[in-house]
């Protein structure tokens, strides 16, 4: 099937038309001069951009089918533009070895909404005793290159080194959750004067900073990758650009709730706001902005983490950490670094496509918007206004902290390998 997609602007820089054959980019023409197609998009002021890539996404299968499928998670990556997510290695049973690495990424090709890669576990059951088989896994029908007990940090610095020694046989990347456990025992939100006035235990940006302190330094050491998953503090910020100043290989991720929310939202008891690591002050949300903008940090990952109903719908306490991201990582990106100025529509395709494809070390992804590309697009209506119903969203979850909120720029379409997978803002 041939796709003409026709008046569309590429990164916002003026319209062409594009056309899709045999999951690639067959053609880049003047508007109104492809031939016609089996199926025509008229794309009139809307955007392309390379298919979203996020390096942070938790689908919950195998073991909490209750809370997320690869199916119902696939989806809204889709709707949200994402063409390939990296599946978060913390299910039941964990994804520790080659066999349910190679279960998830079939089934992501089965569901057939983006790409799913998975990431490998680093320790065995993320216990953090003794590594996993980083090497089968590689080896895998599934290829991993990126590996995380993301949810749980790998605090044994000895191990951690291990880990970094052992992923450069093959080019891989440690993916850091950068939580030293013995100064977040029992916290709850970001420690400062609203944590004591709220009377919830503390959880300090130096517990984050130290652990990413800790490993640039062990990264620079052995001469491996580093990548720092959902950075949240000034300090951290600061580290990373020292880090990278000093040329070691350190890359470094913000989620869309850390541009946007503070820790103000704690005071409504609100389990939808309770998130690892913690929405932080207003400080920190500008500081984590000005990193995005100048390439400290390199990408925005969603840590999309979809929860079952009791386990939102209940005390602050008991809470789960956690929040939806998938649906609306872009919109919250259009408001808070584009509509701002402080990125451009190429500079978003970098920090969402084209960067996390690279550390992910995914070849077909994060591509130019040329012939001969691979043919993962999104369309994007950058003037849309929308407003959030939990209950339209994909997910089987509803835990949004954006819930009734007015969001900024909207996914119309998305191609997966020239195949729509969303068009009109639907699934196709």
């Amino acid at each position: 099937m041939t796709v003409v997609v026709r008046n569309v602007a590429p990164y916002g820089e003026g319209s062409v038309d594009l056309t899709f054959a045999d999951g690639r980019v067959a053609g880049v023409h003047a508007p109104g001069t492809a031939p016609a197609g089996d199926q025509e998009v008229d794309a009139s002021g809307l955007i392309a951009l390379p298919g979203l890539v996020d390096l942070h996404t938790h689908l919950r299968e195998p073991g909490r089918e209750d809370a997320e499928t690869i199916e119902s998670g696939t989806a809204a990556a889709a709707l949200g533009g994402f063409t390939a997510v990296h599946a978060m290695a913390n299910t039941q049973p964990v994804a520790d070895t080659a066999g349910v690495v190679e279960q998830v990424w079939r089934r992501g090709q089965e569901a057939g909404y983006c790409d799913v890669h998975p990431v490998g576990a680093v320790t065995v059951g993320l216990a953090g005793e003794r590594l996993a088989e980083l090497g089968a896994m590689a080896d895998s029908a599934a290829r991993v290159r990126v590996f995380s007990d993301d949810g749980i940090c790998v605090s044994d610095a000895v191990l951690m080194r291990r880990a970094l020694e052992y992923v450069k046989a093959f080019d891989g990347v440690i993916a850091q959750h950068a939580q030293e456990p013995r100064l977040t025992e029992g916290a709850q939100m970001n420690e400062g004067e609203l944590s004591g006035v709220l009377g919830l235990h503390g959880w300090p940006p130096v517990a984050e900073e130290a652990i990413i302190a800790r490993d640039v330094l062990l990264a620079e050491h052995v001469g491996s990758r580093v990548h720092i998953c959902h950075l949240s503090t000034r300090g951290s910020v600061d580290i990373i650009r020292w880090a990278k100043g000093r040329g070691i290989d350190v890359t470094a991720e913000v989620t869309p709730h850390h541009l946007i929310l503070t820790e103000q939202l704690a005071t409504t008891y609100d389990p939808r706001y309770k998130v690892n690591p913690p929405l932080r002050t207003a400080d920190d949300v500008e500081a984590v902005r000005e990193g995005l903008a100048d390439g400290t940090i390199d990408i925005v990952a969603t840590d999309h983490a979809p929860h079952a109903r009791e386990d939102k719908d209940c005390e602050w306490a008991a809470g789960a950490f956690g929040m939806l991201g998938l649906q609306t990582a872009l919109s919250v990106v259009v408001e808070t670094m584009v509509d701002t100025g402080r990125l451009t529509w190429r500079d978003v395709a970098d920090r969402m496509s084209i960067a996390p494809a690279r550390i992910g070390r995914v070849h077909d992804q994060g591509r130019p918007l040329e012939a001969g590309e691979p043919a993962n697009v999104v369309l994007i209506d950058p003037s849309a206004r929308w407003h959030v119903d939990p209950a339209a969203l994909a997910s089987r979850s509803r835990n949004t902290p954006f819930e009734g909120r007015e969001m900024s720029g909207r996914v119309v379409a998305t191609f997966l390998h020239g195949r729509p997978t969303v068009l009109n803002g639907a699934l196709a």
